[in-house]
């Protein structure tokens, strides 16, 4: 709890006006609808890369009350590690509202000071009441907020090639594998505040090694073949695993801008592991790379019109990348346009991009078991997006409840509907369950077929296998510390029958902390599901892997090392896109 000051009294009393607010409402910050979603105190999940102060030039606006140069530097710094990833790092608003200082300045420094340290129930978090920023740091972010946003530098080719590293060239790397590790069965586990990425043998549960990567890592993605993992961190760091390795190491890097969240290799046959891709938050740009060196090859602009509005974007960020298997293409989120774009890789020289019109603000998505349809969620318009891979067309908009977060979505054959995909989410408790197969059961096509209810809103992640009966969902966002350190499970055989809870983060016994519970992954051979408890920084985290038939605890991984851990990503599942 931060140390108040004279202040105080004036901070109670606003802070009880907005106990007493609701998500809709008149105008003022904390009253406006938003899409903002609820999160737990001074939550981290959705918190920005850190951009060097030094590269962001100073902006002083009429009518903004004064700041020093250092304070500044602090403010930018504190913007882009909490707040960039939600409201824009031009502070246009996306997930979060707009900070534009048409609106802070008529707001005023002391009812700033006061939204950012007790939060909203719009879900704006409590970075003051939480301990995440000190009176001092409320007190300059509620001034700079108050003046035009600073612009961060453009990162072009030569930015790039100057980042670019292979540190083992492709015909110094092994013919064969050189170690025991049955590769497909490995995960690579995101070390969120440590910067590193866990490699855990999913056979004997050890750590197979612990590589220094990008800040953050969003997400993993195997190669093709298997062989490579890329890693993305928040920071726009790209890193390539070879698993070949006895350990696996890094054998090549690139940063490829200032934040990020998405990287792809190509799937389509005989273009396997040729092409990789990365998009970025900022600038806004996606970058073709070649596949088995991270060498830069095209840098293709984001920037344009929304799908809605036709009004010019400045920062259209990149969000989910997939590799279509139809044709020798990328499938491209761009999230503030609501644009996918179809990116064909086929000939560098002359690339073409098919654009189809979604909505905003596109984010996260995966395929239909078919692997043809890609669902994606565009979380502020509340719709599924469904694009064929195969006629190369939106195939569907649909009605979705409040801020879906799928992350890859799960797919299921339901026991009424046929096959179906599924998606929780963000702002609201339910489970919908989106029929998937329009040549099978045709009426259930592309409608929401099922809603179940579930343990409470912030959802991240569902997941089931294959091999498997189970429907996984976590809840790692809800205010609730019994929600967001247990798992819900359904039966899809009997899912009418409601859910079971398994307590994750008592079984995983790490002692005090949030201790958050967060994205199911199973395993290569679909009989266990590994969940990250994840807990702060300076706090004991662990892996707790559960026995997928028998619902029981299997195995708790622990180990100093393994700090902050949230994303797990299976190898021969991520390859196979399997969820």
């Amino acid at each position: 709890m931060t140390k108040q000051s004279k202040h105080k009294g004036r901070f109670l009393t606003l802070a009880a006006v907005f106990a007493g607010l609701t998500l809709s409402g008149a105008a003022t910050l904390a009253q406006e609808k938003t899409d903002h979603p609820g999160v737990t105190p001074g939550e981290m999940a959705y918190k920005g890369a850190p951009v060097p102060a030094g590269e962001m030039k100073r902006v002083i606006s009429p009518g903004a009350p004064d700041m020093t140069q250092a304070e500044f530097d602090i403010a930018t710094k504190l913007y882009f590690e909490r707040c960039a990833g939600c409201h824009g790092v031009l502070r246009k608003g996306a997930t979060g509202k707009p900070l534009t200082p048409d609106i802070t300045q008529q707001r005023g420094t002391d009812f700033l000071k006061v939204l950012i340290n007790y939060g909203s129930p719009a879900g704006m978090p409590n970075w003051g009441t939480s301990g995440e920023f000190t009176e001092e740091q409320i007190d300059i972010m509620a001034r700079f907020l108050q003046h035009e946003p600073p612009t961060p530098p453009e990162w072009g080719m030569q930015e790039m090639k100057e980042t670019w590293q292979v540190y083992v060239p492709e015909d110094k790397r092994p013919k064969t594998k050189q170690n025991k590790y049955n590769i497909d069965n490995i995960f690579a586990v995101t070390l969120r505040d440590s910067g590193e990425v866990a490699l855990i043998d999913g056979d004997s549960k050890d750590i197979v090694a612990i590589l220094k990567t990008g800040y953050a890592v969003h997400i993993s993605r195997s190669s093709d073949s298997g062989r490579y993992i890329y890693t993305i961190g928040r920071d726009a760091k790209v890193d390539m695993i070879d698993l070949f390795m006895d350990p696996p190491q890094i054998v090549a890097t690139i940063k490829v801008g200032l934040e990020a969240r998405s990287v792809e290799t190509s799937k389509y046959k005989g273009y396997e592991d040729k092409v990789a891709i990365a998009g970025a938050y900022w600038p806004p740009q996606y970058v073709l790379m070649d596949g088995a060196t991270l060498e830069p090859t095209k840098i293709m602009s984001t920037r344009g019109m929304t799908v809605d509005t036709q009004e010019y974007h400045p920062e259209p960020r990149v969000a989910a990348i997939v590799a279509s298997h139809e044709y020798p293409e990328f499938i491209v989120n761009v999230k503030e346009t609501g644009k996918i774009l179809l990116v064909n890789y086929s000939d560098l020289d002359a690339i073409t991009v098919t654009t189809l019109e979604a909505a905003r603000y596109l984010h996260d998505g995966g395929w239909d078991s078919s692997h043809r349809y890609f669902l994606t969620a565009a979380n502020q318009s509340n719709i599924i997006a469904v694009v064929d891979s195969k006629e190369r067309e939106i195939e569907a908009l649909i009605p979705a409840e409040k801020i879906p977060h799928p992350g890859r979505g799960a797919n299921i054959k339901d026991p009424e509907f046929g096959p179906v995909w599924v998606t929780s989410g963000l702002g609201n408790e339910n489970i919908n369950f989106i029929g998937t197969d329009p040549e099978g059961h045709p009426d259930n096509a592309w409608k929401v077929v099922r809603v179940l209810p579930s343990q409470g809103g912030g959802s991240l992640f569902v997941k089931t296998h294959p091999k498997s009966s189970n429907l996984w969902v976590d809840n790692t966002l809800h205010p609730d510390a019994k929600v967001s350190q247990s798992i819900a499970v359904y039966d899809v055989n009997n899912l009418d029958a409601g859910y079971e809870v398994l307590p994750i983060a008592e079984w995983a016994d790490v002692g005090e902390g949030p201790a958050r519970v967060v994205q199911p992954e199973y395993n290569a051979a679909g009989d266990e599901v590994w969940f990250s408890v994840w807990n702060g920084k300076d706090q004991v985290s662990a892996i707790v892997v559960v026995d997928d038939k028998t619902r029981k605890l299997k195995e708790v991984i622990k180990d100093e090392r393994l700090i902050t851990p949230t994303g797990k990503f299976n190898v021969y599942n991520t390859r196979k896109d399997i969820y």
